[in-house]
């Protein structure tokens, strides 16, 4: 096959902060539509993405994971606002949310990725993840028109090479 006819992909993503990434301040409802936009990858076309664009998706998978659970992340402020009950609590669980929607979408393009490239075993994770994206899109567009909430997190989709 000529170079002409093989299809070139180049990165198209850079390392970014947290709060440049993040999809979780604004309202509720479109957190899928949100995280597309910043990650704008077909599912069947990962076999051949950039690896340096795989690498960021991954470090933005991680640090999204961190956000919500980590230290100064979504379960300590909901924690600190008094829990859902409050107004602040309540957005920032709706933010909980969408970051959980961007969570899980990345790990659906990173598992697919590796499925398309020949990583079979990891056919069973990519479905597992699938079902936990399609849980949260739901409850994200239960919370449609809500007020969202992100939180103040340090981190990056910088791959840790």
């Amino acid at each position: 096959m000529s170079a002409s006819a093989r299809e070139v992909k180049r990165a198209i993503l850079s390392p970014q902060q947290y709060s440049q990434f993040q999809v979780s301040n604004g309202i509720g409802g479109n957190a899928l539509t949100e995280v597309n936009a910043k990650f704008p990858f077909n599912e069947a076309n990962l076999a051949t993405i950039d690896p340096i664009d795989l690498e960021i998706i991954i470090a933005a998978g991680e640090t999204a994971e961190q956000a919500e659970v980590g230290a100064g992340g979504f379960n300590e402020a909901i924690a600190a606002a008094g829990g859902t009950g409050s107004a602040a609590g309540t957005a920032l669980q709706v933010g909980k949310i969408k970051n959980k929607v961007l969570k899980l979408q990345l790990s659906v393009l990173r598992l697919g990725a590796e499925v398309a490239q020949g990583r079979q075993d990891r056919a069973a994770k990519l479905q597992e993840q699938r079902t936990k994206l399609a849980k949260n899109v739901e409850l994200d567009r239960a919370a449609a028109g809500q007020r969202s909430q992100s939180v103040e997190f340090r981190g990056s989709s910088q791959p840790r090479r």
